[in-house]
């Protein structure tokens, strides 16, 4: 099913005419409308399992608890809209003495319009109609227009009626969340002159092509963009000595996680030469199951890319995982001096459970190889407690968003304080894609000088500061109560 232009036009109408009303709508009202949605998706989780399930092969009870993670967030960010200090108000008295003389102002965020949220193939609920971009945008009161995924249009047609029928009932506006169909509508609902920012997670290459068409436009807009990342790992000499088979069983378990279809995949893992890191993993990773993957193309492109990686001169094959139906689990190892050499090469993300081992001699190899790597969502460090490591955080800082210290990156929690981003091609810009601060991609700052109360917005007006947290002539004030 393809959405036309002149469906795409009517859909975007309607979630413009919605605009105003979740633009006005009071925190405790926005708050409900989030809150009913999650509801509603909680009521019809046994029908969309079960349709999830039968589009990606994912299983049920990862696909229940995708669920509860996309209730979740909603929840998360029906929390954050009460809250209140996601709006950054902010305000400077007048000072006549001050040269030169200084105005009242008084400043917020607020929201953009209508937001285009693009559907991930790997996680069909909480990067998809109702996941992470969706509830951000709609907390940050924005109607939001959905272009499915096509890996799974019957779930996504079924997610957003739900969800439509839902935020309807709570009392938003018709027009709230809408779904369009086929790489043409989505083309179009970037390029749509109504439409303020787009979200999206997938490929480098078709977020890059979209994040052209969202700059190419006359009036450029905002496009946050998940792409491709490696989340490199760094095991430290000291830390293979002490416990390599524990590392190792960690690394099998988190590359083959979901087949190796985790954003956070750890797909290039440094470890030193000579200290038996590849022959525990080898033997760890011989008794893994891989699976099913989500498309025919994803299944088409693993072996490819893993053959690529394979065919460089370093590069060797040291394991697979254990036979199965779908996608064999498979070690690949090379050296940093390769890396170094040919990271276009070597360092291209296969999507699927692979990973490269790169073995080093010492610290400044190490170190070389790591600025190699393209920018990631995370990069993860196991050391010992008696080991210097603080250059090799700061390398590690440098190509990543989040740095974990003796875990492993698959799984992201939905908190306050959690980024999802990092350089490219991790993401198109310095914003979170989880977590509360994900909201700042879709609001816009304004200042108002010298206004009457009766025309500020009402969050910046002396009554609502009272309540809510804000700056007042640079100091933090926070309501108590």
């Amino acid at each position: 099913m393809t959405t036309t232009p002149d469906q795409l036009d009517e859909i975007v109408a309607r979630a413009r005419t919605a605009f105003p009303a979740w633009r006005d709508a009071d925190a405790a009202t926005r708050a409900r409308w989030l809150r009913a949605l999650a509801d509603a998706l909680d009521a019809a989780a046994d029908e969309l399992v079960e349709i999830a399930d039968r589009e990606t092969r994912l299983g049920g009870t990862r696909l229940r608890g995708e669920v509860a993670r996309t209730t979740g967030q909603l929840r998360l960010f029906a929390g954050v809209v009460e809250e209140g200090s996601y709006l950054e108000l902010t305000v400077d008295d007048a000072d006549p003495s001050a040269t030169p003389p200084r105005p009242e102002l008084r400043r917020l965020l607020v929201p953009l319009g209508v937001v285009a949220v693009f559907s991930a193939s790997n996680f069909p609920f909480a990067f998809s109609v109702c996941g992470g971009d969706t509830a951000s945008a709609l907390a940050a009161g924005n109607p939001v227009v959905v272009k499915a995924h096509s890996g799974h249009p019957e779930l996504s047609r079924r997610t957003a009626q739900i969800a439509a029928a839902a935020l309807e009932a709570a009392g938003a506006p018709s027009g709230s969340l809408a779904l369009v169909e086929g790489r043409a509508a989505g083309n179009a609902l970037v390029v749509h002159p109504a439409v303020r920012a787009a979200g999206f997670t997938g490929s480098v290459a078709g977020g890059r092509a979209l994040f052209d068409l969202a700059s190419g436009r006359p009036d450029p807009i905002p496009f946050y963009g998940e792409l491709g990342s490696l989340n490199p790992v760094v095991v430290t000499r000291g830390a293979a000595a002490a416990r390599r088979e524990e590392l190792a069983a960690g690394l099998v378990g988190s590359f083959t996680l979901g087949s190796g279809q985790f954003c956070t995949k750890p797909g290039v893992v440094f470890v030193p030469r000579g200290a038996g890191f590849e022959d525990a993993v080898a033997a760890q990773v011989a008794d893994a199951h891989g699976g099913p993957l989500l498309t025919d193309r994803i299944t088409e492109a693993f072996p490819e890319g893993v053959d690529r990686l394979a065919a460089d001169p370093s590069a060797t094959v040291i394991a697979h995982g254990a036979a199965s139906d779908g996608a064999r689990p498979v070690v690949i190892a090379t050296d940093a001096a390769a890396i170094a050499e040919r990271p276009d090469v070597l360092l291209e993300e296969v999507f699927g459970p692979a990973t490269l081992l790169v073995a080093y001699d010492d610290e400044e190899q190490l170190l070389r190889a790591i600025a190699a790597v393209p920018g990631s969502l995370t990069a993860t460090l196991h050391a010992e407690e008696d080991e210097e490591v603080d250059a090799l955080v700061d390398a590690l800082t440098a190509v990543a968003g989040r740095v974990l210290f003796a875990g492993w990156p698959t799984g992201v929690a939905v908190t306050w304080s959690q980024h999802h981003g990092g350089p490219w091609p991790a993401t198109t810009s310095l914003h979170t894609s989880v977590g509360a601060t994900a909201i700042r991609r879709f609001l816009r700052p304004v200042a108002y000088q010298d206004a009457p109360q009766r025309l500020l917005p009402a969050p910046l007006r002396d009554e609502a500061l009272a309540r809510l947290p804000h700056r007042r002539n640079g100091g933090l004030v926070v309501p108590r109560g």
